[in-house]
Formats: structure tokens, sequence, C-alpha cells
């Protein structure tokens, strides 16, 4: 395929995505109150658990109410479209793929849309968490009062809850790279310890507590899943081999080039 024809692929791909987020961004303006009850109950379990604190919801100017569901409409978009900008990734490169490695796609995308709102739901449990370690950051309660913007706080709940969803999504990557040769579940296996140091410090990252608690909910089932990823890619290299279909050269030590080079 022409390099052309590989750019207008990618075009086609984007606005079928963009659309889709569009139209689940009109579904997230009607489900607005909904949508907005749900994300401040964590807000408001705190509030009630801790009825001395000073805790509220500000929206500063005339224009943030606007601004704030406009912007969690199209968070919600995201989600609710992520079966169709999820499936329109793993498509744009079924053209250059075999027909035994074209079915890996149907695999992938049962795999990720699941995993994707999994990771998503671990964010909206482990919120409430969050919010009662920062909130305790709060000086003095009787001086001070921890006044949020809306939009502020609607920024870090939906950032957070996509950082937990996109996390979830690494290691059926990492299978479909093993599907289609370009990594080896030995090259995984090999590199479990770099994996996991990895895992840990962008659990860290990500996760804005700086308790240990909400970073090892993100990175142990991230881990768990890495290590399926692994068994599943060390499966595909076996029955690779038995094929015939390629040889083998992930075993050879890293100074010894192989039949390739």
């Amino acid at each position: 395929m022409p390099l052309q024809a590989h750019l207008l692929e990618l075009r086609n791909r984007l606005m079928i995505a963009a659309g889709a987020i569009i139209v689940g961004a009109i579904v997230g303006w009607m489900l607005y109150d909904t949508v907005f009850d749900q994300l401040t109950q964590p807000f408001n379990e705190y509030k009630a658990s801790n009825p001395d604190s000073v805790v509220t919801l500000n929206f500063g100017n005339a224009t943030s109410a606007f601004s704030t569901q406009l912007s969690l409409s199209i968070w919600t978009g995201v989600i609710i479209s992520c079966p169709i900008w999820l499936w329109q990734i793993w498509a744009f490169v079924l053209p250059g793929l075999t027909k035994k490695e074209k079915r890996v796609s149907l695999a992938f995308f049962a795999g990720a849309v699941p995993l994707f709102l999994t990771g998503c739901l671990m964010a909206y449990w482990t919120l409430p968490k969050a919010l009662l370690i920062l909130f305790g950051f709060t000086p003095d309660e009787d001086t001070t009062s921890n006044i949020q913007q809306a939009g502020d706080y609607f920024t870090f709940v939906t950032r957070f809850i996509l950082a937990f969803g996109l996390a979830w999504l690494v290691p059926v990557f990492l299978v479909g790279l093993c599907a289609i040769g370009v990594l080896s579940g030995r090259t995984l296996l090999k590199g479990w310890r770099v994996a996991i140091l990895l895992i840990f410090v962008a659990s860290a990252i990500i996760t804005p507590t700086p308790d240990p608690f909400t970073m090892f909910l993100m990175a142990g089932p991230i881990c768990l899943l890495y290590f399926g990823a692994v068994g599943i890619g060390l499966l595909l290299d076996r029955r690779r081999v038995q094929r015939g279909e390629e040889p083998d050269w992930s075993h050879l030590p890293d100074d010894q080039a192989s039949p390739l080079t």
C-alpha cells in the first residue's frame, strides 16, 4: 500500500474515532446530571465523614459552569466511545497483517474494552481514598478552608480515571505486539524486572496521592496483567516455532547477532 493510501486510511480512522467521541460527548451532555452526581459522590462522602472540614465546590465565574459541563461531556464521550476508538487504533494496522494475525485483532478488541472499563472502575473505587489523603494536607482547618474550583476538581477526577483505564491497556498492547511478531514472550520475560520497576514508577507519577496504597492499587493489577501477557507471549512463541513459521532467536545473548543482521 503506498504512503498516500496509508495517510488516507489514517485520516479515515481518525475521523471515525473523532465522530464517535463527538456522539459520545452529546450523550454525555444529556447525562450530565447523572455523571455530575456520580463524580461528586466521593467528594460528598468525604464531607459527610469530616463534618468539621470546610470543603466545597465552587464555580468561580459566569462561564465556569458551562465550560465544566462541556469538558465533562467530552471526557464522558471518550469513555463511552472507547470500543470504537480502540478498534480504530488496531484496525489501522490490519491491512499489513496476515489472515492468522488478523484473527488476533478480535481477541485484542475483546480484551481491551473490558480491561479499559475495569481500570476506570478501579479508579472510581480508589478516588475516595485519594481525596481523603489529599484533603488531609489542608492546614489548620479552624483558619483555612478547602474550596475546590469545580473545573479543577473534575479535571483531576477525569484524568485520574482515564489514567487508570489506559494503564490497564498496556498488557493488551504487549500481547498484540507478540502476536504480530514485533515482540516475543522470551523478550518480555527477560525484561520483567525492568518492567515491574517502570510500572511502579509510572504508577507513582500518575497517582496523585503520596501514600503507597493508591500506587499499589494501580501497579498490582498491571503487574499481574503483565505476567499474563508474558504467558500468552510464550505460548505464541511456542506455537510459532512448532509450525516452523519463524525460528526462535530470542534466546540469543544480547551481544550475538541474529541471522537477520
